[in-house]
């Protein structure tokens, strides 16, 4: 693995470092961890665009919104690997079944809290694309997009985690999720067309 990528968090590294840090052959940083990362900076880029359209208050709810999604991006690795952990564990070991059970929702608590921030993203940046500064109405737009994916990726990750294993069956994050990722992209598109 990448000697950068071993002692500094995700968002502490060059955008080059990341990209060959996602491209190994290991299982983090992948998804959940490039979703983090686009989700923190569709926030930057919507707080630079509110502090342009001297909207204080979003720039403000944004730049906290950027400081909640950053440690997401490590916190996904974190969970993924204690789950990989619990799918190690031999199969005779009696704690083994919840320890799955316990670390497959610990896991999916990441990107459920990834589309969550995310989503609220969208709408500062949808809202700031119709109401913000004119001349920053690109970076609005760009950052409701960023953000709209990045809602759509963790919905994706929190399906992909719960849909296989039956104690997941009647679990409220898939839809919540799905339907949040729904919101966004229209939210996004309303301010792209």
């Amino acid at each position: 693995m990448n000697s950068a990528r071993d002692s500094a968090p995700t968002l502490d590294l060059r955008v080059g470092a990341l990209a060959d840090a996602v491209a190994e052959r290991t299982p983090a940083p992948g998804a959940g961890a490039v979703t983090g990362v686009t989700a923190s900076l569709s926030a930057a880029l919507t707080t630079m665009v509110a502090q342009f359209s001297d909207d204080e208050a979003t720039a403000d709810g944004c730049q906290q919104l950027q400081r909640r999604l950053e440690p997401l991006a490590d916190a996904d690795a974190a969970a993924y690997g204690a789950y990989l952990a619990a799918v190690r564990l031999p199969r005779d070991d009696n704690s083994r079944a919840a320890q799955l059970v316990e670390t497959l929702s610990a896991a999916t608590d990441v990107p459920m809290s990834l589309a969550e921030l995310a989503a609220e993203v969208v709408r500062h940046a949808s809202r700031l694309a119709r109401d913000g500064n004119p001349r920053l109405r690109g970076d609005a737009v760009a950052a409701a997009l960023f953000g709209a994916a990045a809602v759509r990726s963790a919905a994706v990750l929190v399906t992909l985690n719960l849909d296989d294993h039956s104690a997941f069956c009647d679990d409220p994050r898939p839809g919540r999720a799905r339907q949040l990722a729904t919101e966004a992209q229209a939210q996004a598109d309303g301010v792209a067309a």
